[in-house]
């Protein structure tokens, strides 16, 4: 072993010896006619001797030799605003890929202007004037306690609560998480979680891989024309097209989001075609999803990139996954979060995405973009009830309680049309169809105290149907939207929404309008206001009620659109380089709710924050519902080796149902705040230690309180206290992160590792109240306690 040391050593000195270098390249467009600008001037700053580049007739450039670690691009153009790109991680393993996008000039078109601040904090989509901002892989890898989940890391952004450990939700501004839109490539998804159950847009875990994620958007409210279907906020997601060279790979392992692969390259390098996939299976033993269950699941994702040709770019892109979990009552423990002591459960859920982009170019000013595909997403539940002993507790028999297999199918159209007329107006209009097909047969003779048992044998005699549909409907949408820039500081968007829903023949025109004006380089204004409407969850329009003995019927598939109103007004502040304060002071109010035809507290807004959705008949569009609220975000981008991101929201959401009665919603946690930071070390060129942490707190979730006496007389079912609805509250929840990281580069690979300590003090953080059948009394269920995740990952 002595000897072989020093050899060992002798052949791996040269690699950390030798000077680290590596290529950036990409493509320049402009941001509104996505036309490539040839001429500009793509140089990194900081660097001896100078490295720089022009973009060829393509809008390409090429910059060799780049040193590893963090380096700073700036963009330059005649008649465009320069843009800076900051803190761009060059790795040994891998080429950086860039898009840089750049704004025309409607006031100095015959000189380079020179606007160097950073602007990260806006988003991709330029008419989104507030409430917007983007999110990069870099970020998701490395905020602490993300999972490596998009969906998670919003959860650090002003305005989002996620005070769940075990589910991914996205709850905005006191909203539903069925609020949300999914919108991937450009196709809108139910879901793009693993273990989602039917009508719900989270889960445990993300099937969404973020290695193929590039820049994308997320939004929170008054969001422009272009999305529809969406009260609360717009995730769209975005892949990135593989490399067009060269081939490279990629191997990463996580405690949380498993074992994966990636492979990426050139199908043809003479038409710039590229091939981009990567495959996912689950590591089921350490996955902390909040219980002591087995999860497993695998998800494979690609993107195609077929080239420019006569017939313009296409592109095929894709996803899909499978998932299962068996909850066993004689294995689990008592304070699982899902799971049952007195009942076998057993959930098969799978999700597919399929679907192809085609982009034609009419000039320099006009482009079609078409999109075609499908999704869909299908899961199984059967649960079986335990009937023991008494005395012992064993296990006698036990009996088919619930039955369920749902599968929700869209096929898709959309195609935009986008024209620059000059460089102050910009004209974006489109149409999208989509063929909803449900079916969905859902039986239970659990959950309802009614159904008689004759023979005496402790067994319902009988299943009711819960859902019995298999039908198809079709949603049209259609839309339009401007900009207008009076000059460089100040731009107008304005724009109109429109959507059909063949099922209920009902039909909804929607306004959207947007400001923004810059006071000067460091101070910005802005306001928004839109009109939202979005479609009943499918579990409601499609829940079947008894209607007389033995006879049940749809009675929500008459229901309109849910609806509301936006308003925002914001304010950013950058008041020192890479530093910004930025506030938004919001309201919104939701009408059309659907609410039950007597006098009751129920509301459809509360739905969504668990797996299956309340059984209720009958609903009438007349409950309504207002949030507002203040956030503050406080940041300091990625400079001179650390970053900092402070956010604080303080929110009110209150609805009313049939009964009159203004109420907290189930999403009412009043405050949100936020820390997170971060700092990087660079040891060497190849080399660098980072640290990076994360704490956050919130109020308390509202619940309902639970009728003991009630429960017990129902045979341990329980029973709310409807009239008090929401009035009580949960303790307040808190968490502390600490994430230790290493990023090395040797030879031709980088090497990158980090331990996220997620949840270091251990807090009892109380997920929920429920009745314990053993303890014969409502006792609290406890989050996910310490939880250790890691992730190593390879490139080369």
């Amino acid at each position: 072993m002595k000897q072989f040391t020093p050899f060992l050593l002798a052949l791996l000195l040269p690699l950390f010896a030798m000077a680290q270098t590596q290529t950036i390249r990409g493509t320049v467009i402009d941001a509104d006619s996505q036309f490539p600008l040839p001429g500009v001037s793509v140089v990194v700053l900081g660097v001896q001797p100078t490295l720089g580049a022009v973009t060829d007739m393509d809008g390409n450039f090429r910059l060799s030799g780049v040193p590893v670690g963090r380096q700073n691009l700036q963009v330059q153009y005649i008649g465009y605003k320069s843009q800076t790109l900051s803190n761009i991680v060059v790795t040994a393993g891998k080429e950086v890929i860039l898009n840089v996008q750049l704004v025309e000039s409607v006031e100095m078109l015959d000189e380079v202007v020179v606007t160097a601040e950073n602007e990260k904090d806006r988003p991709v989509n330029e008419l989104a004037k507030v409430s917007a901002r983007t999110f990069s892989l870099e970020e998701v890898t490395r905020f602490s306690g993300g999972r490596n989940d998009v969906a998670r890391l919003a959860a650090n952004f002003a305005g989002v609560n996620t005070a769940d450990d075990s589910r991914n939700d996205i709850v905005v501004r006191g909203n539903s998480p069925t609020g949300l839109l999914w919108r991937v490539e450009g196709l809108p998804m139910p879901t793009t979680n693993h273990f989602a159950t039917f009508g719900t847009t989270g889960g445990p875990v993300s099937a969404l891989n973020t290695n193929l994620l590039k820049t994308s958007d997320f939004m929170t409210g008054a969001f422009p024309a272009e999305y529809g279907n969406a009260s609360a906020a717009v995730f769209d997601v975005k892949f990135r097209n593989g490399n067009t060279e060269k081939f490279e790979f990629t191997g990463q392992a996580s405690a949380f989001s498993g074992l994966e692969a990636m492979a990426e390259g050139p199908i043809n390098r003479k038409n710039g075609s590229s091939f981009l996939v990567s495959y996912r299976y689950g590591i089921a033993s350490l996955a902390a999803t909040g219980t002591s269950a087995t999860p497993y699941y695998q998800d494979l994702s690609f993107k195609l990139n077929l080239g420019r040709s006569p017939l313009g770019l296409i592109e095929i892109f894709g996803m899909g996954g499978r998932n299962s979990i068996d909850f066993l009552g004689d294995e689990i423990q008592e304070d699982d979060l899902f799971a049952d002591p007195f009942s076998d459960s057993y959930f098969k859920g799978r999700l597919g995405m399929i679907g192809l982009n085609h982009t034609v170019r009419f000039s320099e000013k006009a482009y079609l973009k078409t999109t075609i595909g499908a999704t869909a997403v299908a899961s199984t539940f059967e649960q079986d009830n335990l009937m023991r002993d008494s005395a012992t507790d064993a296990t006698l028999s036990k009996y088919r309680a619930t039955e369920a297999e749902d599968v929700e199918t869209r096929y898709t159209f959309g195609t935009q049309y986008n024209k620059k007329y000059s460089a102050r107006f910009n004209l974006r209009a489109g149409v999208l169809a989509e063929v909803y097909n449900i079916n969905s047969q859902v039986k239970d003779r659990d959950r309802r105290a009614d159904i008689p048992d004759n023979d005496g044998d402790g067994i319902p005699d009988y299943f009711i149907p819960v859902r019995d549909v298999n039908r198809t409907s079709l949603l049209s949408q259609a839309y339009a939207q401007g900009e207008y820039k009076f000059s460089d500081a100040l731009s107008w968007t304005f724009g109109l929404h429109g959507q059909h829903l063949e099922l209920t023949n009902d039909a909804v025109v929607e306004p959207r309008t947007g400001l923004s004006y810059e006071l000067n380089k460091k101070n910005r204004i802005s306001f928004a206001y839109g009109l939202h409407a979005q479609l009943v969850p499918l579990p409601i329009l499609t829940y079947r009620q008894e209607v007389a003995q033995g006879v049940f019927e749809t009675t929500n598939d008459a229901l309109k659109f849910t609806k509301s109103h936006h308003f925002v007004l914001g304010y950013d502040w950058k008041f020192a380089p890479s530093w910004r304060l930025k506030s938004e002071v919001y309201y919104q109010h939701l009408f059309d709710i659907p609410v039950d035809q007597f006098a009751s507290s129920y509301s459809s807004l509360n739905e969504g924050s668990a797996f299956v959705y309340t059984e209720r008949g009958s609903l009438v569009n007349e409950g309504n519902g207002s949030n507002y609220g203040l956030e503050l975000t406080l940041e300091k981008f990625f400079s001179q080796g650390y970053y900092m991101l402070a956010t604080a929201s303080l929110y009110d959401s209150k609805y009313t149902g049939s009964d009159g009665i203004e109420r907290q919603t189930a999403f009412n946690n009043q405050f949100v705040f936020n820390v997170l930071a971060g700092k990087e070390w660079n040891l060497s060129e190849r080399m660098a230690l980072t640290f990076d942490t994360r704490f956050v707190t919130s109020g308390g979730r509202p619940f309902t309180p639970i009728d003991l006496e009630a429960t017990r007389q129902n045979g341990g079912r329980e029973v709310l206290i409807e009239d008090q609805a929401f009035s009580q509250r949960l303790d307040d929840y808190m968490r502390l992160d600490l994430k230790f990281g290493f990023r090395l580069n040797a030879g031709k690979v980088s090497h990158q590792f980090f331990v996220d300590l997620q949840n270091v003090t251990n807090r009892q953080n109380v997920f929920t109240e429920r009745y314990n059948p053993v303890t014969d009394q409502i006792d609290p269920v406890y989050q996910i306690g310490f939880f250790p995740d890691f992730m190593y990952r390879i490139q080369f």
